[in-house]
Parts: C-alpha cells; sequence; structure tokens
C-alpha cells in the first residue's frame, strides 16, 4: 500500500486497508475543507487544524464497528458539511449515501468536496429528515444532531422493513465485532443517561475510546438503535 501523506497518519494507524484512490480522496480533504471553510462555515475556526481527527475520524468510528454492503442505502441525518457522510462514502464505495440537511449552504460544500474528489456514491437533499417522503434507507446515520428521541423517530419511518432488505444482518456477537447494521447509528459525546432514558429505545453504547487511544475520543460514544 502507498505510504500516506502525514495529515493521513493519524486515519492509518487504525485503518490500514486503503486503495491509493482512497487514500488520495482522504488526503485531498483538509485542503479542500479549509477553502471552502473560508467561505462557507461549515466546521469550527478553531477546529480546522484537527479535521482528520476531530471529523474524519470520528466519522470513521462508525466503520471501526459496522460493515455497510455494496448496494446499501444509509442517510445522513443533518449532515452540515458532509460528517459522517463523506469519510463513510470514501470508507465504503459501493454503499449509497444521501446527505440532508436544512441549510443548503452546507450541501454546496458537499458537493463541491464531493465532486472534487470523484465520489460518486453521494447525493444530497436540502430538507429536513423528518420531511422526506417515498424514500426508504438500510440505515441512517448521524453525528450530535439532535437528542436520541428525535433522531429515532426521525429515522424510524425511513429505514426499510425487514422484508424490503436483502442483506442478512449479523448480530454484534462480541466487543468490536464488525455487524452489518440495520437501523440508526449516532455519535454523540458527555454524559447520555438522561438521554437515552426519554428516548425509550434501548441502544448499544459503545466507547469509543476503546477504540481509538487518542484523547479526544474520552467520553465519546456511538450508539445503535436496531431497526
Amino acid at each position: 500500500m502507498e505510504k500516506a501523506p502525514q495529515d493521513l497518519e493519524l486515519i492509518t494507524k487504525y485503518f490500514s486497508d486503503f486503495t491509493h484512490s482512497q487514500l488520495q480522496q482522504f488526503s485531498a480533504l483538509y485542503s479542500l475543507y479549509y477553502e471552502w471553510n473560508e467561505k462557507i462555515n461549515v466546521i469550527s475556526r478553531k477546529d480546522i487544524a484537527s479535521l482528520y481527527e476531530k471529523h474524519v475520524l470520528h466519522s470513521l468510528s462508525i466503520a471501526a464497528i459496522f460493515d455497510f454492503q455494496k448496494g446499501m442505502d444509509v442517510i445522513d441525518m443533518g449532515t452540515g458539511g458532509g460528517f459522517p457522510g463523506v469519510p463513510l462514502a470514501i470508507f465504503f464505495p459501493e454503499t449509497n449515501f444521501h446527505l440532508v440537511d436544512s441549510i443548503g449552504k452546507k450541501l454546496k460544500v458537499v458537493n463541491e468536496v464531493a465532486s472534487a474528489i470523484g465520489l460518486s456514491n453521494i447525493t444530497t437533499q436540502h430538507i429536513r429528515a423528518e420531511e422526506i417522503k417515498n424514500k426508504k434507507f438500510d440505515v441512517a446515520v448521524s453525528r450530535a444532531v439532535a437528542p436520541l428521541k428525535d433522531l429515532w423517530r426521525w429515522a424510524k419511518p425511513l429505514l426499510k422493513k425487514k422484508a424490503e432488505r436483502s442483506i442478512v444482518n449479523s448480530q454484534l456477537s462480541h466487543e468490536n465485532a464488525l455487524v452489518i447494521p440495520d437501523g440508526l447509528i449516532c455519535l454523540k459525546g458527555g454524559d447520555l443517561g438522561q438521554e437515552i432514558s426519554e428516548s425509550n429505545c434501548r441502544p448499544r453504547l459503545i466507547e469509543l475510546g476503546e477504540i481509538f487511544n487518542e484523547e479526544y475520543f474520552r467520553e465519546k460514544f456511538l450508539l445503535y438503535v436496531p431497526n
């Protein structure tokens, strides 16, 4: 495998099976987001230097646990500047990602970034997730957009029923096992006890600090609500 650029060492520390094309796509993200962030603020200015840790690697925590299959349809609810959808679309080039947000100018950044790096498995829609009609997905993903109870309320009507899915689902058999997901996956931080209690869901909770040995990921979690 071709040696990754310096900026990508944090990514390749945890993920190594990338093609030359994927490495080029990941490596191009910093300059693209830096340039677009000067025009349309989609990432905190203080965080742009930490793009690969706080946005790309954080998004890829989903790929450390789940295996999205060829032909699966995934919706990223409230994608903002394209997280977690853009890194996941690079990681899973045969999976279809539909990125939605209520702020159109953020989707302009997503479209420009996707076009610049040749991502053909991304579509975007300027809409709130709860307003989507006549579309169904295998999986919904989201990153710190809303409380879990709202995310599940928006996601559930958008998820395919088991009879509509051709994917055979796996169970989470042991810690860090790769799973073919079929519900809601969201990335969150902090004390989630009350939020989970109010959601009336029973999500599987995975501590990201146990996956990535970086200070940033302490008290950050992945929540999975199977459909």
